[in-house]
């Protein structure tokens, strides 16, 4: 399969860089794959966990929440907001912080605003846990 340069570059700083044959992720449309030869694009990045495959075959997961994606004359850049890898993620937090999502989700006195803000909570503890392999259930 044909490669071509990814960089991951969070707030933290460069997460990755190097070949891989695709990425996966989810953006504000939809999920989305790049391969080698994707024409230019750049989109908004959603919730949820993004796929490195690299040259060698082995898969990488990381959490990714926000952020942009470009890709340029072949080459791919990812701008996530967050970007925590898969086996760096501490799940008993993630876990906590989806009991407690759930519990303020429950407050039937919540104002919208509020709601609002503790449904994304909780989505972005299940995106952690799935991509952490914990599974949203666990």
């Amino acid at each position: 399969m044909s490669l071509y340069h990814l960089q991951v570059v969070s707030m933290d700083g460069m997460e990755y860089e190097g070949d891989v044959e695709r990425i996966m992720l989810r953006t504000v449309d939809g999920d989305v794959a790049i391969l080698a030869g994707h024409t230019n694009y750049c989109t908004a990045i959603g919730m949820g966990t993004a796929h490195i495959y690299l040259e060698n075959g082995e898969e990488r997961r990381a959490a990714c929440i926000g952020g942009m994606l470009s890709v340029m004359d072949g080459a791919c850049r990812v701008l996530p907001t967050t970007w925590e890898w898969s086996d760096e993620i501490d799940v008993e937090r993630a876990k906590a912080a989806r009991e407690k999502a759930r519990q303020r989700l429950a407050d039937v006195k919540l104002s919208k605003e509020a709601r609002v803000r503790a449904e994304a909570k909780l989505y972005r503890a299940l995106v952690r846990l799935g991509s952490a392999g914990a599974g949203a259930e666990s």
